[in-house]
């Protein structure tokens, strides 16, 4: 469950030290480092993420650790995964401290991506090639993947990131807002009365985030914006918004100093999210991008080069040969010039 002292600790730092198209990123980082750390006792932070996994070593081994718990789930629960797709080939892998780059490292991150592609079936939109974190062309992919990895092992009941917690916890009160919304229906049409709960086995649900210094964190990042008019965001109920002059509702998480939305299947960050959906902060962005860069020289322009001069001459006639020139400088008379 959620660090309540570090979501405490959220409302009093800054929420905006970088870009907001940066920032979901970081975010995405910061939590898969932490969930390495816990699960193998590594050193990964944000800064050296791609580093440390760059051999495909750590990588090959969690994917055989999700074959073992995938393999524990099977027998334990044999209905369940039947429905489910069981990971089974062994990923092989070599050399701990294989050179970055080597032969070695490349032919481990092609053993890892196989074993997602064919075992797990993830799809293409979240994978992410070798070159994509030998040479750190694709960070964005690559960090999905690793999401992606870590969702599908939660399912077999292997410890998940944070932000895989706060998935199942929306999925959970969906789930729930559906189950209560046929049974209040039919408790109306019934009439039924009684004193006892609807739904006496279920159990308190624990919020993973502290739901006030969540609102106060979004209305300190709706106040960046001086319009007048603002961009509408109601409070629905413990972190659920309605956003716009729709009827969409969203999920809003606090993660660390991040403030989360819950989108399609993934996360953004709140702030690039309303970046991408408020007219007023769309066009500023639009404007910062489009405005040009300020040139270093603040001067008048340069003068353009000029152009020797040409004698003008009326049109159709042939142009005046140039006079040789003598040793001395001086024109040389043409031998014949004299009759």
């Amino acid at each position: 469950m959620a660090n309540q002292v570090g979501i405490c600790s959220a409302a009093s730092k800054s929420i905006r030290p970088f870009r907001s198209s940066e920032e979901y990123l970081y975010a995405m980082k910061e939590d898969l480092a932490e969930w390495f750390n816990t699960l193998y006792d590594l050193d990964i932070h944000v800064d050296n993420f791609m580093e440390t996994l760059e051999t495909g070593y750590d990588l090959c081994q969690h994917a055989n650790n999700v074959n073992r718990i995938a393999l524990e789930f099977q027998q334990q629960h044999p209905e369940a995964a039947a429905r489910m797709r069981v990971p089974r080939n062994e990923v092989v892998f070599q050399a701990r401290n294989a050179l970055p780059g080597s032969f070695i490292a490349r032919d481990n991150i092609s053993n890892f991506i196989r074993w997602c592609r064919q075992d797990l079936g993830i799809q293409d939109v979240l994978m992410f090639e070798t070159n994509d974190l030998v040479l750190k062309k694709n960070e964005k992919n690559f960090v999905l993947c690793l999401l992606e990895v870590a969702r599908r092992g939660s399912k077999f009941g292997m410890l998940a990131p944070m932000l895989i917690q706060m998935e199942e916890e929306i999925e959970e009160e969906m789930r729930d807002q559906i189950t209560y919304g046929v049974l209040d229906m039919r408790r109306e049409r019934h009439h039924l009365h009684s004193e006892s709960p609807v739904h006496p086995s279920r159990t308190q649900r624990i919020s993973l985030c502290d739901l006030k210094n969540l609102d106060e964190l979004v209305r300190e990042i709706l106040g960046c914006c001086t319009c007048p008019s603002q961009f509408p965001m109601v409070k629905v109920s413990e972190g659920k918004y309605q956003v716009g002059d729709s009827n969409a509702l969203i999920f809003v998480r606090v993660l660390r100093s991040h403030v989360m939305v819950r989108v399609g299947g993934g996360w953004d960050t709140l702030e690039h999210y309303l970046d991408k959906h408020d007219p007023c902060r769309c066009a500023a962005l639009a404007h910062r991008l489009a405005q040009p860069r300020a040139s270093p020289h603040k001067g008048p322009p340069a003068p353009s080069p000029r152009i020797p001069r040409r004698d003008k001459r009326p049109p159709g006639d042939p142009p005046t040969p140039r006079a040789p020139r003598g040793p001395d400088g001086d024109a040389a008379t043409p031998a014949g010039a004299h009759r």
